[in-house]
């Protein structure tokens, strides 16, 4: 280490009532809410948030249909202050395919789940600029580009804020001309909502051993493309939802196809990252399910615009760790609030953000700091979100019996008994293993084989890559670590035939040089911040950590 990187200046610090980590639906539903609540009782109250992306909503990435309930409880008048919800949903599909069919469920055999009457098909990325530009109206200051770092703790070890990265460090870890010291946001309360897998919700689940007696997390990867489809074949607010080939059947996913306004139609395929298979590419299987007859013919004609990747939190209610501890929260997908079996977790994000925000203003408003807010559990569990939760907290737990057995009871669970007059399934089921716990030796399983790609239809990941204009400074060390550098060869490469170069859907690692003599060259430029690594690596070796703020992808209307 060099004498630069040792003899470090003090950091500035800046004072706030809460600190909220990160810029998405979540987050801005705190700090609008704490902000409304301020304002209706005439107290000063001063709130920050900070986003890693460039602005709010260049990291958000989502399908995405909107259940608007949680909305209508932060802005009574959301449509009249012009938020962008353009296009209702007109008609749902759900399709099981085959290698070169597909059997449609008639609509009154949907389970609730799969209904979306009275929602709407959006871009949440272009809903959360539209909530940050409400959040600033109430002023809340609003610090995109810098990313939050490090939890801070005071001498009780009550969380007592944040800290953003050092800026201008070059990859040796030396300074550059333009270094500068991060910044201290100290607060009464920080809240966090990183979003799925966030570095510093990680490190405080671990540190206050939220998820003791929890089931492990279970994540998936969500990977998404907007095209812009012949005019002819747009249906304005068409669902689709699929399940099957290209997947066996042993393998949690299925896909998504929305027609959205202005000619576009967004369509992505999620991978439960428990699957078993070292040789399966999440990537690949979704450029494969593009070329089936039932989603080829909606896209033949048109043309790709966007692309992008991100892990979604999907455990349930019976994943969900303790979401308080002395001195925050984590609300959102941070905590794990997504409804799996509905696909949808911004109506999750947007009230839990506002159950916290409410208790963080009794807290402050009673003159306490740094404690557990205790009511913001309790009021979840008194919530309507609560029992949606509840009633499909078995829906991850069926899949791991295989895709029949979870389609029977999905539809006993959130069909038939809700027809009987019960909303609660009165069973539960647990599982033990973590995601990356799942992955069997490469030699137990078949490789596959992927065809190359059209570009035309499908397409491959540099090309991808470039469509969701992702950027890192190059000259910064690498926010992919490595706990043991020997680890991708000597274990992961040997034994499971080097599923970082398949899982990543960006082509962030590669193993190169000849046999007997490869090693792992990790790409970092081309990250767009998806987690699968952090998540899969079946030694957990990889560790994401925050590069410089302002970097990674820059989705304009994911």
């Amino acid at each position: 280490m060099s004498e630069e990187t040792t003899a470090l200046p003090p950091r500035e610090a800046m004072e706030f009532d809460v600190v909220i980590v990160g810029a998405g639906p979540a987050g801005l539903a705190t700090a609008i809410r704490l902000r409304q609540r301020a304002i209706e009782a005439g107290r000063e109250l001063s709130v920050c948030v900070l986003e890693k992306g460039s602005e709010p909503g260049a990291h958000i990435l989502s399908g995405a249909i909107m259940d608007t309930r949680a909305l209508t409880e932060l802005f009574p008048d959301w449509a009249e202050r012009g938020a962008p919800l353009k296009q209702k949903v007109t008609r749902d599909e759900f399709l099981f395919l085959s290698a070169d069919g597909a059997r449609s469920t008639p609509h009154a055999l949907l389970p609730e789940c799969f209904h979306n009457e009275g929602n709407y098909i959006i871009s949440l990325g272009e809903v959360t600029r539209w909530l940050a530009q409400q959040a600033e109206a109430l002023e809340v200051a609003i610090f995109p580009g810098f990313a939050a770092a490090e939890v801070l703790y005071d001498e009780n070890g009550a969380v007592m804020g944040v800290a953003t990265g050092d800026m201008g460090i070059r990859k040796d870890g030396s300074h550059g001309p333009n270094f500068e010291r991060g910044m201290e946001l100290h607060a009464r309360y920080t809240i966090f909502a990183e979003g799925s897998r966030g570095h510093l919700g990680r490190q405080l689940i671990a540190r206050f051993q939220l998820d003791a007696g929890k089931d492990p997390q279970a994540y998936g990867i969500g990977i998404k493309e907007l095209w812009q489809i012949d005019p002819a074949k747009h249906e304005p607010g068409l669902v689709v939802h699929t399940a099957g080939w290209p997947l066996d059947s042993d393998t949690y996913g299925g896909s998504f196809l929305y027609h959205a306004d202005g000619g576009k139609v967004a369509v992505g395929f999620v991978v439960g990252l428990d699957y078993r298979n070292p040789w399966m590419s999440p990537f690949e299987e979704f450029q494969r399910f593009k070329t089936h007859p039932s989603i080829r013919r909606h896209l033949e004609g048109g043309k790709r615009i966007a692309y992008g990747a991100r892990a979604i939190t999907a455990g349930g209610l019976l994943s969900l760790p303790k979401t308080v501890f002395p001195g925050g929260a984590l609300v959102g997908c941070e905590a794990g609030y997504l409804n799996a079996s509905r696909i949808k977790g911004s109506h999750a994000a947007i009230k839990t953000g506002m159950l916290a925000a409410d208790a963080a203003f009794d807290a402050l408003a009673a003159d306490r700091q740094r404690d557990e807010l205790s009511a913001y559990p309790a009021a979840f569990e008194s919530s309507w979100l609560h029992d949606e939760l509840k009633q499909s907290k078995n829906f991850k737990q069926w899949f791991k019996k295989g895709r029949s057995v979870a389609t029977l009871m999905t539809g006993i669970e959130q069909w038939l008994l809700p027809k009987l007059g019960i909303r609660n399934p009165p069973w539960t089921l647990r599982h033990s293993k973590a995601d990356h716990e799942c992955l069997e030796p490469a030699s137990q399983h078949t490789r596959i084989v992927y065809p190359k790609p059209d570009n035309v239809l499908t397409f491959d990941r540099l090309s991808s890559v470039f469509l969701s204009s992702t950027n890192h400074e190059e000259d910064q060390p690498s926010h992919l670590t490595l706990k043991d550098a020997s680890v991708p060869v000597r274990v992961n490469l040997a034994e499971y035939a080097g599923p970082e170069a398949r899982y990543c859907p960006a082509g962030v690692y590669e193993f190169v040089g000849s046999e007997g003599h490869e090693q792992l060259q990790i790409n970092a430029q081309n990250c767009v911040h998806c987690k699968t690594c952090d998540i899969k690596d079946p030694t957990q070796n990889i560790v994401w950590v925050t590069p410089q703020g302002g970097g990674g992808p820059n989705y304009p209307a994911m």
